[in-house]
């Protein structure tokens, strides 16, 4: 057949676009089956990429240091006359892990096995000093100079790693026992085509895919309850509630390409999710471009949607939201004690608000702020917005909800992990305006918990903050989270930090 792409019927546009009859049921109830199964995933996984990057990082910082440390006890480290100790063990640990790459010493599989390992790590670092010895005698430098520094390091060389490489493999075998290792994925759509995709993965050599359980709308002949040992959980709109409750990597969508308007149907309600999710190639009949294709294990998939803000992304804004909040609270320090004292002088109460919200993949989480309303007509499930002239809110609120200073606290948040410095601004659970609730105004509200809640973000600096009380202003903001999510970088959230002071001081809609 014609050779097709699936980009142009399942691009996210089209999947958001497409209508549906029936929207997921945020209240409803999964199986105490599926319950029981998604408490036995409810532990974080490693990802295997981040877990060889770390390695990698440890074998280049632990020889570099060696070699300085190694220059310093003997001396040596000369090239040209030029005693440059720190960037010549530099070299020869980035050459040293060159070396392991190219011997397959970083695939994780074979990392919990130790004396492989150590022979790799020998042959490696054998073969970075004898390059060393080449280099010292195509540079005329005399072999005296270097000799005692590369024996020393050569010697604690191997021996640091090889002590590295059993510490690695015992955490990497606990890890592996205990199910931290491996990719956790659910197949929607049973039948026939899930025993073939079943035994697919499970035949591969060194498989790290765990199957979680079956999801399928059908209940007839064609979707039995038990499909290759592996029990239906529910249907899609439970699949909703199941991944909110454990921790899973990926969907594997079944059904064939060809059933266009039931594939995007079901992706519709599944995009919110934050996982990755695949449209498996297996079973069908259609051929597209090999650009196309993507593998789980050896399954020939089409990716429709990936976990955005993932593994190495994850990470750096992590890093991110730690030294950017810890220099802010360094900084604001004055206007945090300053803001405790009028607020205590202003009104009684307490100085800090406290309100549950919904984060990270509709977990509820505590955000603080500095308490802006008078303490006896504080609204915790905030069924009335605050509006311009409020008289719930105390002479000192009305400043510091204007500057945003009562959203400083929030900083708190981010070092402890609950928020973000940079994302969509987390909403009270079950929040309405004009009597309907968000998630019923804006086509694709929940999709707002695909990443982590921000302090401020896209929607807030392009004007989109304060009262909520039409039904355009919510899905602007749904509109400019869901841009950035789909479009996130650090430089973007730098962006958007930088430039939040001055956008808060020209907005006129926060009360």
């Amino acid at each position: 057949m014609q050779a097709l792409d699936p980009n142009t019927a399942f691009s996210p546009n089209a999947v958001r676009s497409v209508p549906f009859e029936e929207s997921p049921n945020p209240n409803k109830q999964i199986s105490d089956m599926a319950r029981d199964v998604a408490s036995e995933f409810s532990a974080t996984t490693y990802a295997s990429s981040m877990v060889r990057g770390i390695i990698q990082l440890t074998d280049f910082v632990l020889m570099t240091v060696l070699g300085v440390v190694a220059s310093l006890i003997v001396g040596g480290g000369y090239l040209f006359d030029m005693q440059i100790p720190l960037l010549l063990s530099m070299l020869g640990a980035g050459i040293f892990v060159l070396f392991l790459l190219a011997a397959d010493g970083y695939q994780i599989h074979a990392l919990n096995s130790v004396a492989p390992q150590i022979g790799k790590v020998i042959g490696a670092w054998t073969l970075v000093t004898i390059l060393f010895l080449l280099i010292n005698f195509l540079s005329g430098t005399p072999l005296e100079e270097n000799r005692s520094w590369l024996g020393l390091w050569f010697i604690v060389g191997i021996g640091a790693s090889g002590v590295a490489r059993a510490i690695e493999s015992t955490l990497i075998l606990r890890w592996k026992n205990n199910g931290r290792l491996e990719r956790r994925a659910v197949i929607v759509g049973g039948g026939k085509p899930a025993a073939d995709i079943i035994q697919t993965l499970e035949s591969q050599d060194g498989n790290d895919i765990r199957i979680c359980g079956i999801f399928d709308d059908r209940d007839d002949e064609r979707s039995p309850a038990i499909v290759e040992g592996y029990p239906k959980l529910g249907d899609v709109d439970d699949l909703v509630e199941f991944s909110r409750l454990c921790k899973i990597d990926m969907l594997i969508v079944t059904i064939p390409v060809t059933a266009e308007n039931r594939v995007l149907q079901m992706l519709h309600k599944l995009w919110v999710l934050p996982l990755d999710i695949h449209l498996s190639a297996h079973m069908n009949k259609m051929q597209f471009r090999r650009r196309t294709y993507s593998y789980v294990g050896k399954l020939p998939t089409v990716p429709v949607f990936a976990k955005p803000i993932a593994h190495w992304g994850s990470l750096g804004k992590r890093l991110f939201d730690l030294f950017f909040a810890t220099l802010a609270l360094i900084v604001l320090s004055p206007v945090f004690l300053i803001t405790a004292i009028a607020i205590k002088r202003d009104s009684e109460g307490p100085i800090i608000f406290k309100q549950k919200r919904l984060g990270f993949n509709n977990e509820e989480v505590v955000v603080w702020k500095f308490r802006s309303l008078y303490h006896n007509q504080s609204d915790q499930t905030a069924k009335k917005s605050v509006t311009k002239n409020d008289d719930r809110v105390t002479p000192v609120g009305r400043f510091i909800r204007r500057t945003s200073i009562d959203e400083l606290p929030q900083l708190f948040n981010v070092l402890s992990g609950t928020l973000s410095l940079v994302g969509p601004r987390p909403h009270v659970s079950h929040q309405q305006t004009n009597n309907r609730l968000f998630e019923e105004v804006a086509d694709g509200y929940m999709a707002r918990h695909k990443v982590k809640p921000g302090i401020t973000g896209w929607a807030q600096i392009h004007g989109w903050r304060g009262e909520v009380d039409d039904e355009e202003k919510l899905k602007e903001r749904v509109q400019h989270d869901i841009y950035y999510i789909e479009n996130w970088s650090l430089a973007l959230d730098f962006y958007i930090l930088f430039i939040t002071p001055f956008k808060l001081l020209s907005q006129e809609n926060a009360y």
